[in-house]
């Protein structure tokens, strides 16, 4: 050994002191005799060697020849790249041969090297380049077991403990890859596939049998999916509760998640012994299958999270499949559900009116007010795309109001520029309106503010709506009765059809439901029973005081048939469809029949 080499090396040693896995520090000369010096080196702990400028080892000592399991003295005039594994990749040969030529003072990465024993090896690779010399010092630490450790550490880290399977950290890991190695495959031709599953009910086990049987009923039911997945080596993962996903990377098509999908409810349906008690669940499964490019993560799970919640309703235990349209249609309501409040606020409401008209005389004896929502995304919008919205979200009260006052000052006007035709404007209230609100107060409040005379105005209310009333609801729509404004139940035969009821509520109408009046279509084979019933109905109705109203006449031969056998007003197609509030002015003022 050289003079300049011992003194390099020596600093080394005495700086270091022979700790596997660390850094050599700076080097310092020392003044260390050179047997002292190659006794240190030999019986350091640490695996070492001196490499020349050609990348041959000088020397090693005998901790390096116990790592790779061979005599140090045959590692002699070997390249040290071919047992440190330095040709792996172009980068870092590229430094490696830096060190070796002066350049870069440092070189320091982790390889697994083969012992000749067979065993691999990880270790951390240092090369550092030795001052006043053309040599090179190569340390080599083994950090199997600080490799090993981690390893479990991360396992433990990424597995549920309960059913041993991958957790919601992994999955999302192993997903994220997939998407990205998929999306690249067969010429970017790649798709992805999600079962989502849920256990239907797992609660009630927890509640009845206990949280330890229910954690046994996860593990079997684990044991299972694996079973399902293993023979084509999808990944089945625990996210969270009683919520499972089996991931199919490279999928061939949506058959095969319907398959994977049928086959994992048949194999959870067969009985679980838990606890010394056979167990029966079911599962919900929510199947998402897609190209791959252009997929993320979050979107995908969001459909299948979506394609679950689906399943559930459409009855649980069943898987359903992702649709688009579909979820189109979820995301419309979304958007129309949070926007609601606003639009009032921003006037994008506007009525129109469709007349009540007389079978006797064709004359127009009032109107209902429907409401349209001018959106500015989606068009203008019926009443069926958003009344139930605004009655699941509480939005109809604030709208229920704005109807009712717009409405009521329409008919005002037209009592003023008519007063010789009194027409009376029927507006619709849902059920909520009557429980959340002050009915009365909101309209006595704008009767008060429009000056229209009570009478001139009907509330509608659906017989289900109306169907129990009784307490506060009950009193709500006496007290409107005893101020003169009329009651009508609308869509008349298509709730409870309890008759007992009328005897107690204040109403003074009945509009006949359109499923009626369409056997009276001529165009039909007419179903006689039909006749007798309507007729029936409307001879119950006039005994009690009430009038009648056939909703959804289509054509002349219906109102004919409606007015012979007693119905008092008509409406539908055959007189008009409903129409902005001028067209019914224009209609009264020339007293043509609409």
């Amino acid at each position: 050994m050289n003079a300049t080499w011992e003194r390099a090396v020596s600093g080394t040693l005495d700086g270091q002191g022979g700790t596997p896995g660390s850094t050599p520090p700076v080097v310092t000369q020392r003044n260390v005799p050179s047997s002292d010096f190659r006794a240190a080196f030999h019986a350091a702990r640490l695996g070492m060697a001196v490499v020349g400028r050609d990348g041959l080892v000088r020397t090693a000592n005998d901790a390096l020849g116990a790592l790779l399991g061979t005599d140090p003295a045959r590692l002699a005039d070997s390249p040290a790249a071919d047992f440190t594994g330095l040709r792996e990749d172009a980068r870092t040969w590229s430094e490696y041969r830096e060190v070796l030529l002066g350049r870069r003072e440092v070189l320091h990465c982790t390889r697994r090297l083969r012992h000749r024993g067979g065993r691999g090896v990880w270790a951390e690779v240092t090369l550092t380049q030795l001052p006043d010399s053309r040599e090179t010092l190569l340390s080599v630490a083994d950090i199997s077991d600080r490799r090993d450790l981690r390893a479990r550490l991360r396992h433990l880290r990424m597995h549920d403990p309960v059913t041993r399977l991958p957790n919601r950290s992994l999955f999302f890991e192993r997903l994220a890859a997939a998407l990205t190695t998929t999306a690249v495959s067969r010429d970017g031709g790649g798709r992805i596939g999600l079962c989502y599953l849920d256990l239907d009910g797992f609660k009630a086990v927890n509640d009845t049998l206990g949280h330890r049987a229910g954690d046994r009923l996860l593990g079997l039911v684990a044991q299972r999916l694996s079973e399902c997945a293993a023979p084509d080596g999808h990944l089945v993962a625990r996210l969270g509760g009683d919520e499972f996903a089996l991931l199919v990377e490279e999928s061939t098509g949506t058959e095969q998640l319907v398959s994977l999908a049928a086959t994992v409810l048949t194999a959870l349906q067969l009985p679980f012994d838990v606890a010394g008690q056979r167990l029966s669940v079911s599962a919900s499964i929510g199947v998402v299958e897609r190209p791959a490019a252009g997929t993320h993560a979050t979107e995908l799970m969001q459909a299948a999270d979506t394609t679950l919640y689906w399943a559930k309703a459409d009855g649980k235990a069943r898987w359903t499949l992702f649709d688009p349209e579909r979820n189109a249609h979820r995301m419309t309501r979304q958007a129309l559900s949070s926007t609601l409040r606003p639009a009032v606020e921003r006037d994008e409401f506007v009525l129109q009116y469709q007349p009540l008209v007389g079978l006797g005389d064709g004359i127009v004896r009032g109107v209902e007010a429907l409401v349209r929502w001018r959106h500015p995304q989606f068009g203008t919008l019926a009443p069926n795309r958003f009344i139930g919205l605004a009655e699941e979200t509480g939005a109809i009260v604030p709208l229920g109001r704005w109807i009712l006052a717009t409405a009521c000052r329409q008919a005002r006007r037209w009592q003023l520029d008519h007063p010789e035709e009194p027409l009376v404007v029927s507006v619709n209230v849902a059920v909520r309106q009557v429980w959340d609100s002050d009915l009365v107060t909101d309209v006595a409040r704008i009767l008060a503010e429009t000056g229209l005379p009570p009478h001139l105005l009907q509330l509608e209310l659906t017989e289900s709506a109306l169907m129990g009333s009784a307490g506060r609801p009950l009193q709500q729509l006496q007290q409107l009765s005893d101020m003169g404004v009329a009651i009508a139940i609308d869509d008349f035969g298509t709730g409870y059809s309890n008759l007992a009821y009328l005897s107690r509520l204040p109403v003074s109408t009945l509009k006949l439901d359109g499923s009626f009046v369409h056997g009276f279509r001529a165009d039909e084979h007419p179903n006689p029973a039909d006749e007798t019933i309507v007729e029936a109905l409307v001879q119950l109705a006039h005994r009690l005081g009430l009038t009648v109203t056939a909703e959804c006449v289509e054509s002349a031969e219906q109102a004919e048939r409606l007015g012979r056998i007693g119905c008092d007003t008509g409406q539908g197609w055959f007189y008009s469809r409903p129409v902005p509030a001028d067209r019914i002015s224009a209609l009264l003022r020339t007293g043509v029949r609409p």
